[in-house]
């Protein structure tokens, strides 16, 4: 190892280079510049980083106005709610012979399945957390309804 430059950083330092979702015409000029290697999350991967930091930011905000109205009814209504979003969604990717890229393309609104999708999603982290808290506790389970 004589005559190597060891780069080195501090923990805190490398977690929050590799935690910041890189904007994806930056990612791609990283790429074409040769910046990203084995160790650098993919695009793909990229992006779903910055969808979870958005997604724990709307959680906030929500949780602001609505509380933890999403587990009211027990299991039963946290399961319901999935399940209400989940038919929404195969409902609007049916009609696009199940091609859930092309239903998404196809309707762009803010309302659209896109919405659908992030809701879906956050309703599964906040069902994930709440299992998670739940066996932390020692696995005692509230599933009647409140």
């Amino acid at each position: 190892m004589e005559g190597q430059v060891v780069n080195w950083e501090h923990h805190e330092a490398y977690m929050t280079r590799r935690l910041r979702e890189v904007e994806d015409g930056e990612y791609l000029q990283m790429v074409d510049d040769g910046d990203i290697d084995a160790d650098d999350y993919s695009r793909i991967i990229n992006k779903v980083l910055g969808l979870a930091n958005e997604d724990v930011e709307g959680l906030h905000t929500s949780e602001q106005s609505y509380g933890d109205s999403w587990k009211q009814r027990g299991g039963i209504g946290a399961y319901m709610m999935l399940a209400r979003k989940w038919d929404r969604i195969e409902r609007q990717v049916e009609q696009c012979g199940w091609d859930v890229f092309f239903a998404a393309l196809d309707d762009p609104r803010e309302e659209g399945i896109l919405d659908d999708i992030r809701d879906l999603r956050r309703y599964l982290f906040l069902v994930e957390a709440e299992i998670r808290n739940q066996l932390a506790d020692g696995g005692e389970h509230n599933s009647k309804q409140t």
